[in-house]
């Protein structure tokens, strides 16, 4: 369980997160909506470690716990991004194993297994040895939740995972996250799109503009 406690961060001296209460269960779905410049994403990037917090407290576990501090060989939390971040010049298959060769020291064997097996479970099998370029936009989608699947996150982030995808996609989208819920994921979901923010939520965080 992931409790945040009176968090808050500015930017260049204006308030963006002013004093956010959350608990997170485990095995639940968050999802954070609002408009745009609401801080959404902020507190997403904040969650995930990837900024800085001005003030407040983290609880993993009923343990304190700085996202920003914590090393990543830990792996508590992953982030799928908006963009996919995935590099280009490499293979699906050299993307998704790269971290868990590099950070977790996972042989090279059992990282290309284990990559193997997760792709295939988001019928991505056959595409191993493709480029990111090759990829339409759900694939990518895809890819970049095996990558963050690989390094066994506690909890998984996403970053407006709908944003560039058609409705049908969308709703592969949802069931991939329900599908992760019942393996016992804790997920985290920003996003604009309403529809699914209700298809998928146990909880839903509405934020607003300071």
């Amino acid at each position: 369980m992931l409790e945040i406690k009176n968090l808050t961060k500015t930017y260049d001296g204006k308030l963006i997160l002013d004093h956010v209460n959350l608990t997170i269960k485990d095995d639940e779905i968050l999802t954070i909506v609002g408009p745009s410049g609401a801080g959404k994403s902020t507190l997403l990037r904040c969650i995930s470690g990837l900024e800085k917090i001005d003030g407040g407290t983290f609880l993993l576990n009923g343990e304190p716990f700085d996202p920003a501090e914590t090393k990543q060989s830990e792996a508590v939390i992953g982030v799928v991004f908006q963009d996919f971040q995935l590099f280009p010049n490499f293979t699906v298959l050299q993307n998704v194993t790269l971290a868990p060769t590099t950070v977790l020291h996972v042989s090279a064997a059992d990282a290309n297994r284990e990559a193997r097996d997760l792709l295939d479970r988001l019928n991505l099998n056959g595409k191993e040895d493709l480029y990111p370029y090759e990829l339409s936009g759900g694939q990518k989608q895809r890819v970049a939740i095996v990558r963050a699947l690989a390094m066994h996150p506690q909890i998984l982030c996403y970053d407006e995972p709908t944003s560039a995808l058609d409705p049908d996609l969308r709703q592969e989208v949802a069931k991939i996250i329900l599908g992760l819920k019942q393996d016992g994921m804790t997920q985290i979901v920003v996003t604009h799109d309403m529809d699914f923010a209700s298809a998928v939520a146990d909880k839903m965080l509405r934020v607003e503009p300071v």
